[in-house]
Order: C-alpha cells, then structure tokens, then sequence
C-alpha cells in the first residue's frame, strides 16, 4: 500500500488541519504510513514570520502521534525546507539539532519572490518567469544539498498567469536536465505530488515527462505525496500513481526512515 510522504499540519503557517485529523484521514485510505512535512521558510518576503515553524513543540508532536499511533499506521517525521542559497549554512544547523526521517528542498521564494503571488510575473512574460524559478533550483542544489528529494520540481506552473497552458518540459528540458542530472549526481530524488491533480493542471508535479526523465537519466528515488494541508486531500488522486510510475520505468516509490531511502514495490 502507497504513503503520503508530503503533507502539513497546523504547525504550518497555511494550515490548521490537526495532525490527528490528517493521520486519521490516512488511516481511513488505507495507506502504510505517511509523513508529516511541515513549512520552514525562513527569510520569507511576503510575511516573514509565516512559515517560522515551532521546530521542538512541532517535534515533540509528530513524535507523540507516532507513538499513539503505532498499532495503526506508521507516522514519521519530516520537515519542507523553503530554500534559498544564503539560508544554506542556517539550515544544515536546524535539521542538526532534529531527528528528521525526511527533507524535502523546496523552492517557494525565487530572488526575493514567491510565485505565488502576481507580482512575481509583473512586466515579464510567463516563460522568463518560468525559466528564472528553474534555474533558481539549480542555484539552490549548488549552494545546499541536504535534502533528501526536491519538491514539486514545476510547482511555478500551478500560480503563473496561464498555469500550466502552454507549459511543456520541452520548451524548458535544458535546466530542467540539468537539474535532475544535478540530483542524479548528488544521490538526491524527485517526488510524484498530486497536489498538481488538486489545483486543476490534469497533472502532477513535476510532470509525467519529467519523471520519466529523471527515471531515463538514472534517477532511483522517487516519494509521493499529495502537498496535502486539509484532511480531505491527505492522498489526493492517488490512485493514478502507480500507473503513472510504471509508465515511467519505475517499479517502486521510496520512503525515508532516518534520513535513508526504504524502497516499497508497487
């Protein structure tokens, strides 16, 4: 049975869903485990105090549900890293001083800006906006690389202007290969995230082709997780994931347990 290795609670600062409610949630879908990994975004631009999670109470919680838990699904704890290249040095300190199973590296701020807001795309067109997050990735994986996979590799196309409209991995596969060679070389993977599905783009992040590619270039480690913040999304469309795996190559997801990958057959 699948995981959901990619979801938030109420220690992050877009989400008040209770970590019993998600656990629960999963419980009733039948998964094997999940994974709570909630926001850290340090120097965030828009409100910089949002995304500051309460690491020891945030902690000391998922280890509790873990316990109370344990006869009937297994939970483990993660954190999201908002990455930005200047925050390296602060972040290989904090996930220092935790017991983390799992990391995701993610990319919400870019220069100063998360896509996520209009401004980002003021006075430029779409693709320069796109290309400028991409290639934001690649500074963040040079500068930082200690993570165990990086999040919704594409997570600009479910905010910019036309989403994912005339976006392809085509127009955008020479970054886009230099980042998943990039992770390739530094043991890091990739996650399937149906929150894709969730905002309406018929895909997941990173796409289809981009998994496939990063299977293609030699890339082994690959976690799902659906970017859930409410217990109605905790293994959104999940269903699809397989099919969409083995159409990709692959035969198996990963799960990290102390930061080593657990690698589950399909």
């Amino acid at each position: 049975m699948l995981w959901d290795t990619h979801m938030h609670s109420q220690y992050s600062g877009d989400s008040d869903a209770a970590q019993d409610s998600m656990i629960n949630a999963a419980i009733e879908k039948e998964l094997s485990g999940i994974c709570f990994t909630d926001h850290l975004d340090i120097d965030y631009p828009e409100q910089p105090d949002l995304f500051l999670l309460d690491l020891p109470n945030y902690t000391a919680s998922v280890l509790a549900q873990k316990e109370q838990y344990q006869n009937c699904i297994d939970v483990r704890l993660g954190i999201e890293l908002g990455l930005q290249p200047h925050l390296a040095a602060l972040h290989a300190d904090i996930l220092s001083q935790y017991p983390f199973d799992f990391v995701i590296g993610s990319s919400h701020v870019v220069h100063g800006f998360d896509p996520y807001y209009p401004k980002f795309y003021e006075g430029r067109t779409e693709e320069a906006c796109y290309r400028e997050y991409f290639e934001s990735i690649l500074e963040n994986i040079r500068s930082f690389d200690g993570f165990d996979v990086y999040g919704h590799i594409d997570y600009v196309v479910r905010y910019g202007p036309n989403r994912n409209e005339q976006y392809t991995y085509t127009q955008y596969s020479d970054v886009i290969d230099e980042i998943l060679k990039l992770l390739i070389k530094k043991g890091k993977g990739i996650e399937i995230n149906t929150g894709g599905f969730k905002y309406g783009l018929g895909h997941p992040n990173p796409t289809e082709e981009i998994i496939e590619r990063y299977h293609e270039l030699g890339g082994e480690i690959i976690t799902i997780g659906a970017d859930a913040h409410a217990p109605e999304h905790v293994a959104y469309d999940f269903e699809k994931v397989p099919e969409i795996l083995k159409k990709s190559g692959f035969r198996y997801f990963t799960v990290f347990k102390e930061r080593k990958p657990e690698f589950i057959k399909l």
